[in-house]
């Protein structure tokens, strides 16, 4: 057999020499295409179609492109306008709050320097909302400047307009605030401010939080890293602009794995609106917790180290680090019993409440109520000071119920609650129902989803 075909390779040998003489390039072709079946085509060859050098050349336009125009693009900077928000400071004159708005225009400092619509609502006025559009000399076009009201349902709007004869002149107008709902959550890492501050959502809401279950929460003490809350509330716009942020209609907390609940409802006999829990309980408690919003607590109701008598002895209270001035309210609708200077206790107020309870407020830097006067709940009765024997500026708070100290947290926590009443509980309970959902939904506005 192989003594047989040894012949026959010869002979085929032979006759491919020959042919690669005569066609030598397609006799490579022919071993490259081998090469490439024998390999299972993993050895890649150059193209067999034919040189792009030697294709024709075929010229596709035979007419020159023509450029556009130079008038099609050309802006016209007549009627170009240039836009810039900015909020007004309280030491605005005409020139600075101008400048600040990209505005250089002398007729139109002058126009507000000698307007009286603008020296008594603009200038030297902090926190109004402007926009200015001007030309592409930086002429004033328009001035808007819009702020709330003092009843928080309206909002005022002065407009600053020049007219075609290059005059400018002012109007104030009013109109209502538009009401819209905004949702948000947060996780406390350090803070309730940090946390909120995260999620950016306004100090007034944070604050709102604070006070909304400060019958049950203790925000200076109490919170822990990993607590959660989300929060529906209200933003009111001026044309179309969040110029402040209205009420919190729905919340919830998770504090050390429990979690509270906040429903804003207003019963349809009643003149005012008030928070409750999913059960319809009223979180207005006959006394708060703190006679300080949001200050930081130095020590608590417990035994501790007397920084001037040097001795252990009893702290029968709680004291507030706050600075010098800051307003001190009562906890709980009340009598003024005394207002004066105590010995240790510096200039200090004793309130007389129901059911024989009382509470003190003491190291005052003024007092601001007198003996006999009626003082209801939330009432500014003085301001922190360091009289007395204080070491630095603080309140000392005490809770005494029948003459005997009581720690004021605990005490407040156990206060009663009102709640909705019969006829109004089947419209709560839907109200609640609506809530727990726009919760849900606040609850996945988490920071990371905030662009």
């Amino acid at each position: 057999m192989n003594f047989g075909l040894k012949p026959i390779l010869l002979s085929l040998w032979a006759t491919w020499q020959s042919w690669h003489r005569r066609h030598p390039h397609a006799a490579l072709a022919g071993v490259s295409a081998f090469m490439l079946l024998a390999g299972g085509g993993a050895v890649a060859v150059a193209s067999l179609g034919p040189d792009a050098s030697d294709l024709p050349v075929r010229q596709v336009i035979d007419k020159p492109l023509q450029a556009l125009p130079s008038s099609d693009i050309r802006v016209d900077l007549a009627q170009l306008q240039l836009f810039r928000s900015e909020v007004s400071r309280s030491n605005d004159s005409a020139d600075s709050l101008l400048s600040r708005l990209g505005v250089a225009d002398a007729s139109a400092a002058q126009f507000l320097r000698q307007d009286p619509l603008v020296k008594q609502h603009l200038l030297a006025r902090s926190g109004r909302n402007l926009q200015a559009s001007t030309n592409a000399q930086q002429h004033l076009s328009e001035l808007v400047a819009r702020w709330a009201s003092d009843d928080g349902r309206q909002f005022k709007r002065l407009r600053i307009t020049r007219q075609a004869n290059g005059t400018f002149t002012s109007a104030l107008q009013e109109a209502p605030l538009q009401a819209s709902t905004q949702m948000a959550s947060g996780v406390i890492q350090t803070s309730l401010f940090a946390a909120t501050d995260e999620a950016r959502i306004p100090d007034s809401v944070a604050h709102q939080l604070a006070d909304i279950f400060a019958g049950d929460i203790d925000f200076y003490r109490a919170l822990r890293k990993g607590d959660r809350f989300s929060v529906v509330y209200e933003s009111l716009e001026a044309d179309g602009e969040p110029l402040r942020t209205g009420k919190v209609l729905a919340a919830q907390f998770l504090n050390n794995g429990k979690t509270y609940h906040a429903v804003w409802f207003q019963e349809p006999s009643a003149s005012k609106g008030g928070y409750f829990n999913l059960a319809g309980q009223s979180l207005r408690r006959a006394y708060l917790a703190s006679p300080l919003a949001f200050s930081r607590v130095t020590s608590g109701f417990k035994l501790r180290f007397h920084p001037i008598l040097q001795t252990w002895r009893a702290h029968l209270g709680v004291d507030y680090a706050a600075p010098t001035g800051t307003p001190v309210r009562s906890v709980g609708d009340g009598v003024v019993e005394a207002a004066g200077q105590q010995g240790g206790y510096g200039n200090v107020v004793t309130l007389s409440h129901r059911n024989g309870h009382k509470t003190v407020y003491a190291h005052l830097s003024r007092i601001d109520v007198r003996v006999g006067q009626s003082v209801s709940q939330g009432q500014t009765l003085g301001a922190v000071g360091a009289t007395g024997w204080a070491t630095g500026p603080h309140l000392h708070f005490e809770f005494r119920v029948n003459g005997k100290h009581q720690d004021p947290l605990t005490l407040a926590r156990q206060s009663e609650a009102i709640p909705v009443s019969e006829a109004a509980l089947p419209q709560f309970r839907q109200h609640a129902a609506q809530a727990q959902k726009d919760m849900a939904a606040a609850a996945s506005f988490t920071p990371a989803n905030i662009q």
